[in-house]
């Protein structure tokens, strides 16, 4: 592998490290991280086509949009008062999916769906 190519994927790596942080700050910032790391992922999914780290491109985003599914779908329980359970339910999933992808790619594994 030539040192160019090696370059460029650990800068790709790099980014998707980010998108990372950027995902589990959004539970701090209430989301405005999370829809910067999704704008982060559109960008830069194309540059990655092909490659080992596609599958944490596409990871990141499934877990942006799927976060919001579930967790529009939780706000709805709110009204019948097991809101708190749904919302919990989600955020343990996407902090799972968080660590677990951040861990897929310190190891410079792709994630296998």
């Amino acid at each position: 592998m030539s040192e160019q190519i090696i370059e460029i994927d650990t800068a790709h790596k790099n980014v998707a490290l980010l998108v990372y942080a950027l995902q589990g700050l959004g539970f701090f910032t209430g989301g405005l991280t999370f829809i910067a790391a999704l704008v982060v992922n559109y960008v830069k999914v194309d540059e990655v086509k092909d490659t080992w780290l596609e599958s944490h491109f596409r990871w990141q985003i499934n877990t942006f949009w799927y976060g919001l599914l579930w967790s529009a779908i939780g706000m709805l329980f709110w009204l019948v008062l097991m809101g708190w359970l749904a919302s919990a339910i989600v955020s343990i999933w996407m902090v799972y999916r968080i660590i677990r992808g951040a861990l897929y790619l310190n190891d410079s594994k792709p994630i296998i769906f």
